[in-house]
């Protein structure tokens, strides 16, 4: 989990100096697991730009399943209507949370089933034990899904929650550790002293002899 929460802002970067581009923001429109890539670095890249289009470039007819990753995308995405960057941030919870909980978003559906899960506000549950989710992942899976785009946090919010999140993870465990290490340390003290206090009480015993 530790190492998701340091990789995650890398890809958001990403995603918000896309997002952030002049003249015009460009959205990615088919985010999924194999678009995100690491490389020889160890940082991550998007990658697949097949279906991309400047926000200001309007389309006759919305994508359809043949065209993008359907698993992953934003309802409205599908539908007849303007759309703005918050469809890559729709994906982008989907594939936070199939890394948490191991398998693709609504798995035991068809591909062609999910967008209409996604247009009734059907959303995969969480099933993965709490303890998978940092405080404030969850949640904040649950903005960035949110059915109202104008709800959906921006990549550059996302990147603060995230880091705020990584700090507050980081934090815990560092106390999970230390009370521990703490201990024992205390206890070398004490037999540090029991161990000087025997060795005097020894010498005081011999000398009076």
């Amino acid at each position: 989990l530790g190492r998701m929460l340091t990789f995650l802002p890398q890809f958001c970067r990403g995603m918000n100096y896309l997002h952030e581009n002049k003249p015009a923001p460009i959205i990615h429109r088919d985010l999924e697991p194999s678009n995100i890539l690491r490389d020889d670095s160890g940082h991550l890249k998007v990658a697949d730009f097949g279906v991309s289009k400047l926000l200001t470039v309007k389309e006759d007819k919305p994508l359809t399943c043949q065209e993008t990753s359907c698993r992953y995308v934003a309802p409205e995405v599908f539908k007849n209507v303007d759309y703005d960057t918050k469809v890559d941030v729709f994906s982008f919870a989907l594939i936070v949370q199939e890394m948490i909980e191991g398998h693709p978003p609504f798995s035991a559906k068809h591909d062609n089933e999910v967008p209409q899960a996604y247009a009734t506000r059907e959303r995969p549950p969480f099933k993965a034990p709490s303890k998978h989710y940092a405080h404030g992942l969850k949640e904040l899976i649950e903005a960035c899904w949110n059915d109202n785009p104008a709800k959906r946090p921006t990549f550059r919010q996302i990147i603060t929650k995230l880091e705020a999140i990584d700090n507050s993870f980081s934090h815990k465990k560092r106390w999970k550790v230390r009370p521990l290490k703490c201990f024992q340390n205390l206890e070398a003290m004490l037999k540090k002293d029991h161990s000087s206090a025997s060795s005097r009480s020894s010498s005081r015993s011999t000398g009076s002899l």
